[in-house]
């Protein structure tokens, strides 16, 4: 394994020149009948959702929080001609001294005539231009919403959405177990059913009113309880009586935005986010990636939550009054959470736990005795002054269990989090002086735990932009509910600094490229060290026309870890470095097909002596006929990798509200079909077929109960929606 270059073993390289040959050869071959198209690539939004996944090792995470905004502005889209300064951040395509340039040419010059006009405004080159064109539009149309019932009922729109999905081959966790065996080992079956079933109805009014029920079950969870595979008295007294009947995990809200005082109101589910993430932030977020100005947080406040993900919300009641250029938000949330009891009172109820639970998974007996373990309550609010080029905020956060929380402290972290009560308040900031967008945030948990986060976005000219970040985060600050920028998932125990730069030396070509230090002052998980990383990424992106675009990208993480090599009972640092070198290329050959290619290789390296490598090589076809109801899209892949480790993330189209961002390793291939038929006008079908193929093994994690005896893994997803 040591010292390998790229040519791997004859199968192995057999396949990846075939397969390269072939996709070139067909590119080639077919960009010769090569037709105009006015359909925009969403591949910024894509990449950023990959490294996602790469971080958080989470292949099927929920991100609808994320897009849901793009997904609604490109259905709705939004008029530049009567917009303001919050509704273009969330849209997370814009920075601020764009959005300041486009509001301010509208007031010196008046409304926007055409959607051409963006050229000459400041800020505002061809690709920008073609990133929002799917989410915006120039009319003189100013029609409000008038909320009386009769209109919100004649003009608002219902919508069910029904999901089914399940993976094909028998797994382990599945497969049938005597009494005997499953006493002792009660966690080595699933509970239920391999079926994932997701229900959905919404009714929306605009953006103004929104209301509805969210309900899913995922793979190896309950349904019916009267269906339960083992009787058993004492398995049964294993579930502590958590398991009900129905949906694993529901989700209700009602959400009222921009009416009169009333910024935003929101009972039931909701997500709150502020300033930089350091105080409050229950969602998700973009960190580093190829669009360098997703650095800078863009904070929505109160927004409604339709997410299944089962953790990062909040749910009880939330309301935002504002005055002028003033607002004051309140929020209260109070709900059940997982958790590792550890210690229990005389009756059976908790009293300490060891850990919080936040998979989401109940469907082994030790996951649905953790369900709901103990009740979590927070409250606390934001004022805050917001003008066009000045922000100002203050958060405030209280954070309580019902029991004592103690986590398991070794060396490492021994300064997390581990109490029943914290309270967090912090300062943000923001504010555009000619083409400077400075910004930041400054936290502290009840502890006396720091956090700092400052930046600067810097338009140096039309083609050149450079943004700026240093975060300064103590060991001991804390705050569950926080997401700020950095290397790590939580901001505490790091310390670094961000530089990146956009170049465009032609209407064609963008030069992207940054430089991210990070040092970690005390250990961490297996590095039992103060440790420091470097990561740097280029991106050069080509883009002759609107009916092509092109990419090459290198990307360098340099990190420490415990070495596997224990001398005289003490663990030392080696360094780990992986590299990965990428060619991306989206066209269109028709005004119905369109396709797109990537050939990506990876370098890993464990203390400068063990390299490991990997390819991975796929071709995308997309067919999308205007006027037509059916689209369907392919993708076939293949692969090598020497491990795990080496493994590559590559973003997949699925159906809408789900996501799919598997991880490439070992060897073999995978392909997947997606069709999306619109029966009527009002009802849309989705079905998606996919399948992974291993060359190099006959059993798929093995020694896990998503065990598969073969060496194919194949998953079915079906969808259908509804609107009224």
């Amino acid at each position: 394994m040591n010292n390998k270059n790229y040519i791997l073993p004859t199968f192995s390289n057999s396949v990846f020149l075939k397969s390269s040959l072939f996709l070139l050869a067909f590119n080639l071959s077919l960009s010769t009948i090569a037709q105009d198209t006015a359909k925009t690539d969403d591949s910024g939004i894509q990449q950023q959702l990959e490294n996602i996944g790469e971080n958080t090792g989470d292949e099927e995470a929920d991100y609808t929080n994320l897009v849901e905004v793009l997904i609604y502005a490109n259905q709705n889209p939004i008029n530049l001609n009567k917009t303001n300064k919050e509704e273009l951040q969330a849209l997370g395509i814009l920075n601020d001294i764009q959005i300041n340039h486009l509001l301010s040419h509208i007031e010196k010059n008046g409304k926007l005539i055409t959607i051409y006009e963006l050229q000459g405004i400041n800020g505002f080159d061809l690709q920008t231009i073609q990133k929002i064109l799917p989410y915006v539009k120039v009319t003189d149309n100013f029609a409000t919403a008038h909320f009386g019932a009769k209109e919100m009922f004649k003009d608002g729109q219902h919508t069910i959405l029904l999901r089914y999905g399940r993976t094909i081959e028998d797994q382990t966790g599945f497969s049938s177990i005597d009494s005997a065996s499953l006493a002792n080992s009660m966690n080595s079956r699933y509970i239920g059913s391999p079926d994932k079933i997701y229900a959905r109805y919404r009714f929306t009014y605009g953006t103004n009113i929104s209301w509805g029920i969210t309900a899913e079950k995922d793979q190896g969870e309950l349904f019916f309880k009267d269906k339960q595979k083992f009787k058993y008295d004492w398995y049964e007294n294993s579930l502590k009586g958590n398991q009900k009947t129905g949906f694993d995990f529901y989700s209700a809200h009602f959400y009222l935005k921009n009416v009169k005082f009333i910024r935003a109101l929101a009972i039931g589910d909701y997500q709150a986010t502020f300033g930089q993430g350091l105080t409050l932030w229950s969602g998700q977020a973009f960190g580093k990636s190829a669009e360098i100005m997703s650095t800078k947080r863009s904070a929505g406040g109160i927004r409604a939550y339709t997410s299944v993900d089962e953790n990062r919300f909040m749910r009880g009641a939330a309301t935002t009054l504002g005055y002028k250029k003033f607002e004051a938000t309140a929020f209260y949330s109070r709900k059940r959470v997982d958790a590792n009891v550890s210690d229990t009172t005389d009756t059976g109820e908790a009293a300490e736990i060891s850990s919080l639970q936040e998979t989401g998974y109940h469907s082994t007996s030790s996951e649905i005795a953790d369900k709901d373990a103990i009740l979590q309550t927070m409250m606390g609010g934001n004022v805050s002054y917001k003008g066009r080029k000045f922000n100002v905020g203050v958060s405030a956060l209280s954070y309580q269990l019902d029991v004592d929380y103690n986590r398991s402290l070794s060396y490492y972290n021994q300064f997390e989090y581990s109490s029943s009560k914290n309270f967090n308040v912090g300062v943000d900031y923001n504010f555009i002086i000619r083409n400077f967008n400075f910004f930041g945030e400054a936290g502290m948990s009840q502890n006396g735990g720091k956090a700092f986060v400052n930046g600067a976005l810097i338009s140096l000219d039309p083609r050149l932009s450079l943004t700026v970040l240093h975060r300064y985060y103590e060991r001991n600050f804390q705050n569950l509910m926080s997401n700020g920028f950095g290397e790590s998932t939580m901001p505490n125990n790091e310390k670094g600094l961000y530089i990146g730069a956009v170049a465009k030396p032609t209407n064609k070509t963008t030069i992207t490229a940054y430089y991210d230090r990070f040092e970690f002052p005390w250990l961490k998980y297996q590095v039992n060290a103060p440790s420091y990383g470097h990561d740097y990424m280029a991106q050069f992106n080509y883009t002759p026309s609107k009916k092509m675009d092109m990419y090459v990208r290198v990307r360098t993480r340099d990190k420490q870890k415990n070495s596997v090599n224990v001398v005289d009972l003490i663990d030392y640092l080696v360094p780990v470095k992986q590299s990965n070198y990428r060619f991306n290329i989206s066209y269109t050959i028709s005004k119905s097909i369109k396709l797109r290619n990537r050939i990506e290789l990876i370098d890993y390296k464990l203390d400068n002596n063990k390299t490991e490598k990997g390819y991975l090589v796929y071709q995308d076809v997309v067919y999308s006929r205007l006027g037509k109801p059916l689209s369907i899209t392919f993708r076939y892949a293949v692969f090598q990798t020497d491990s795990y480790d080496a493994r590559i993330y590559a973003y997949e189209n699925d159906i809408p509200g789900s996501f799919s961002i598997p991880a490439y390793y070992d060897r073999g291939s995978r392909f997947y079909i997606m069709i999306d038929y619109n029966l009527t006008r009002n009802i849309e079908l989705w079905l998606r077929y996919s399948q992974t193929y291993y060359d190099n093994k006959d059993i798929i994690s093995e020694g896990s109960l998503t065990e598969i005896k073969g060496n194919t893994k194949s998953e079915i997803k079906a969808q259908i929606r509804f609107k009224f």
